[in-house]
């Protein structure tokens, strides 16, 4: 049987081409016109490299999505990414540099996707066909929170064996990932009574004032070594200095490690009341994502990631994201998901976003043993 890796190697180039073409089709997830051309060129990469059957998903709001398919077998293996980025259009130059890539997306998560392209590729190549066909699905909406997405991705990982993900890889390390933390996104507003703030203030009340309060009580629920963190990510209010604020309100992020802890945590921050009378508080939100929790299947799963990169000469670790992905939400409804397949590389969602190229070939054999595996 020809050999996955030396065969890989040899495609290098030819990954490169494809994962540069990708990544000049720029795709800022709020912007559909973008995205759509995106996804043309991945569907037709596909059905050049892989040539199995694309199935295009139209969305209204955002970009279009895809299920890929390779193999015919009942049962299936999930494979699930995103073609979407945080970049605007022109945000980031794509340049090459001493076997380095830059560009907006190329390692979240580009660089995962032309990996999946060509371990399929490598499948084919070796004539590997089961009982399991592999389900590539790819959305356009994961960074801005998959509502377009959630339902598709969870019906098909109720109809899986294993889910994996070629989100980029822990950076620098390569390292996979085993688990991820859950996220809640929430809403506080406060709506106060205005009066002139020089002639009478004190008959009013400072839905600012409220605020502060209600936010300083809230960070006492960050609790570093619970890996609990309450992030204020916007705060905004008031309208006038000579007016006690009629309105203010605040963004709050919320990560946890546990399914425990996010009900906990959720109950403490919808559940509010006034410190100062006069103001009235709302919060809404809920939790956006469960976590990812490092179960003995996904341990399982890491377990022959290992010895499959060992067999390659070197060592793959695992460890946490306080990141979340779409394998949150595999997880949490019980199918086994491991993260963190793609590319080695750094700066995910920063200017410095870069994969190795040398690399592409190991960690798409990496994915093609792996896959292999689980085919029969």
């Amino acid at each position: 049987m020809p050999d996955i890796l030396d065969y890989l190697k040899g495609q290098q180039l030819e990954m490169e081409s494809a994962l540069q073409k990708l990544v000049e089709a720029e795709s800022p997830s709020k912007n559909k016109p973008l995205a759509d051309q995106c996804g043309t060129v991945l569907k037709e990469l596909f059905e050049e490299i892989v040539g199995g059957t694309a199935e295009t998903i139209v969305k209204e709001e955002v970009g279009n999505q895809y299920r890929f398919t390779y193999g015919s077998g009942a049962e299936q293996i999930l494979i699930i990414g995103h073609y979407d980025t945080v970049w605007d259009q022109g945000a980031l130059p794509l340049r090459k540099e001493e076997g380095v890539l830059y560009g907006p997306g190329v390692f979240d998560m580009k660089g995962g996707l032309v990996i999946v392209l060509w371990a399929l590729r490598a499948l084919k190549h070796i004539g590997e066909e089961g009982k399991r066909k592999v389900v590539f699905l790819v959305t356009s909406d994961e960074e801005i929170g998959s509502a377009q997405s959630r339902g598709l991705i969870e019906e098909e990982a109720k109809k899986s064996a294993l889910v994996l993900v070629p989100e980029s890889s822990i950076s620098t390390t390569g390292a996979v990932k085993t688990s991820r933390k859950g996220i809640g996104i929430f809403k506080i507003s406060v709506r106060g009574k205005p009066v002139h703030a020089g002639i009478n203030p004190w008959a009013g009340a400072s839905a600012i004032d409220e605020l502060v309060m209600q936010l300083a009580q809230l960070k006492k629920l960050d609790n570093q070594e619970e890996n609990i963190s309450i992030n204020i990510g916007t705060v905004s209010g008031g309208g006038r200095t000579n007016v006690v604020a009629a309105f203010a309100e605040a963004d709050i992020d919320l990560r946890f490690r546990n399914i425990e802890q996010g009900e906990r945590l959720k109950s403490a921050i919808l559940n509010r009341t006034p410190f100062i009378e006069g103001t009235e508080v709302e919060v809404t939100g809920d939790i956006n994502r469960y976590p990812m929790e490092q179960t003995d299947a996904v341990m399982e799963l890491y377990q022959q990631l290992k010895e499959i990169a060992a067999g390659h000469g070197y060592e793959l670790e695992h460890g946490n994201s306080g990141g979340a992905s779409d394998g949150n939400l595999t997880a949490a409804i019980g199918t086994p998901t491991i993260d963190g397949l793609g590319p080695v590389g750094d700066g995910a969602h920063a200017e410095n976003e870069h994969v190795i190229l040398e690399n592409l070939p190991y960690r798409s054999a990496l994915l093609a043993e792996l896959i292999k595996r689980h085919m029969n």
